[in-house]
């Protein structure tokens, strides 16, 4: 079986599971998905949604979040963990948005890597949830399971995305990557996968190699 078949028959086994999947971090403006997206680099997502549930609300633009006192929002988002780089990453990254982009989040990969603290990862997130562009979004669970399934051999996310760019339908490459995420949490885990009630199971690597 070739990687585009498997591929497919990834999106299609997920699409049965995870139909209506969304980004799990909670926001109502494009900026407060970045900054979310920032403060859930090694801390849940869970956990971020109950910060920033508060932290929306005291800082309520983003000319609040570029006026805060750096070392009162190092307190309001320390429960993340990080929190000296995190903070300092979005009170640069409001800066930042207000003095070069007029307020607006931009819609470049090129532009979105320009502000402080922003890598691909959280780029890919802005522009496939955001602006409903195609993007890979090369989460742990992402990489995980798509290397399981045999669709990549690689472990860095830039060069994950780049397999997975091949194989995977643009229109549906956002929504995919979200899946994966949810799979992975469910079924799919780092550790005690449950392999042996996986619907992916019968065209995955990982379980045919006899890691069962």
């Amino acid at each position: 079986m070739t990687k585009k078949e498997i591929a497919r028959l990834a999106c299609e086994e997920l699409e049965k599971i995870y139909p209506d999947i969304d980004c799990t971090l909670s926001y109502s403006k494009p900026y407060e998905l970045m900054f979310a997206a920032r403060l859930a680099a090694q801390c849940t997502d869970a956990r971020v949604n109950i910060i920033t549930k508060t932290l929306f609300v005291k800082y309520p633009d983003l000319q609040a979040f570029a006026d805060a006192d750096l070392a009162e929002l190092e307190q309001d988002v320390k429960p993340c963990g990080f929190y000296h780089t995190k903070a300092k990453s979005i009170k640069e990254m409001a800066r930042k948005l207000l003095d070069d982009f007029g307020g607006e989040v931009p819609d470049t990969m090129e532009e979105l890597l320009t502000l402080p603290g922003i890598g691909r990862k959280t780029a890919n997130l802005m522009l496939g949830d955001v602006f409903g562009k195609p993007a890979i979004v090369t989460d742990t669970h992402c990489i995980r399971i798509t290397g399981r399934l045999g669709l990549t051999k690689n472990k860095e996310p830039a060069k994950v995305e780049a397999d997975l760019v091949k194989l995977i339908p643009p229109e549906i490459s956002s929504h995919f990557c979200h899946q994966t995420v949810q799979f992975g949490r469910d079924v799919c885990r780092a550790r005690n996968p449950k392999c042996g009630e996986c619907t992916l199971n019968y065209f995955c690597k990982y379980y045919s190699g006899g890691k069962k």
